[in-house]
């Protein structure tokens, strides 16, 4: 059998985020049509109908928008068939483009926070691993030949984690990237294979990362969907050594323990020496020399 790293974004139009992020969760081939299931249970049962067929998805933009906290806070915490009716109704209304009420922006704001809360559980449920890596946006691309073709050293962190973890389970994994702009991807899949297939540590990996990237509409595919809220989460909420950037505290306090919990740990080895090795990792200069 094998792992599937589902990889999304965040931040990367550089506009209001504190960090740009790429990373996502590794969930083994056997659990993830059960995973997919207990996401699609927990959808139902916060929101009372499938967020597709009101023209949205499970993301870390739409459920936990400042907005989103401060319509869940406007009132007390709602019995679970109320909250599910007038989220029905707020959804409804947001096809209709009719104004939504007071009770309905309450209910849809509570439903987002436990649609999160939920997706959280699901991947502690099924022993999903976080890999992720986080440079500043601040930091700028060098005109060069180097920084244009060659993967950045945050993207190769990521696959040395995912590799490291792979490794000590024996087992391969393949890469899902969330599509994006077409000839971004084309960029990054030229950078993956020369990675691969011309570095010597690059070659080495491909003894268990299927070295071949799958992209996938994240619409209709509620793994990345739930990738996507997690990196959003660390963008906003998880602050280990050296990210010392504000965070959102509603998020901080309720999810950055539980990013720390889902984070892969294990050993790395380099130069003969072992050493510690986390799923979440935060590159100061993606494009200078050195670790």
């Amino acid at each position: 059998m094998s792992w599937l790293l589902f990889l999304d974004e965040s931040g990367h139009d550089r506009k209001t985020s504190p960090y740009e992020v790429r990373g996502g969760i590794a969930l083994h081939a056997g659990k993830l049509w059960p995973f997919v299931q207990q996401l699609q249970q927990a959808e139902l049962a916060a929101f009372g109908a499938r967020l597709h067929e009101y023209r949205k998805e499970v993301k870390g933009t739409k459920l936990l928008d400042k907005d989103r906290f401060k319509w869940a806070g406007q009132g007390d915490w709602m019995p679970d068939e109320s909250r599910r009716k007038h989220c029905r109704g707020f959804l409804t209304k947001g096809l209709e483009k009719l104004p939504p009420s007071r009770e309905e922006f309450t209910a849809y704001g509570q439903a987002c926070v436990e649609m999160a809360r939920s997706v959280f559980q699901a991947l502690r449920a099924f022993d999903a691993q976080l890999f992720a890596s986080v440079i500043p946006v601040t930091a700028q691309k060098p005109p060069t030949f180097e920084a244009e073709e060659y993967l950045r050293k945050n993207h190769v962190f990521l696959l040395e984690r995912y590799f490291y973890f792979l490794e000590a389970q024996r087992e391969h994994g393949l890469l899902v990237f969330d599509e994006a702009e077409k000839v971004a991807d084309r960029r990054f899949v030229r950078q993956m294979e020369r990675y691969f297939s011309k570095t010597q540590t690059g070659r080495y990996r491909t003894a268990w990362i299927v070295p071949v990237p799958m992209f996938v509409s994240s619409d209709l595919s509620m793994p990345v969907q739930a990738a996507d809220l997690v990196i959003y989460c660390i963008n906003w909420g998880f602050r280990p050594p050296g990210m010392d950037l504000a965070a959102r505290e509603e998020i901080a306090r309720e999810f950055g323990p539980l990013i720390d919990q889902l984070q892969y740990r294990g050993q790395g080895c380099r130069d003969g020496r072992v050493f510690d090795s986390y799923g979440v990792c935060f590159v100061p200069n993606p494009y200078g020399g050195g670790r």
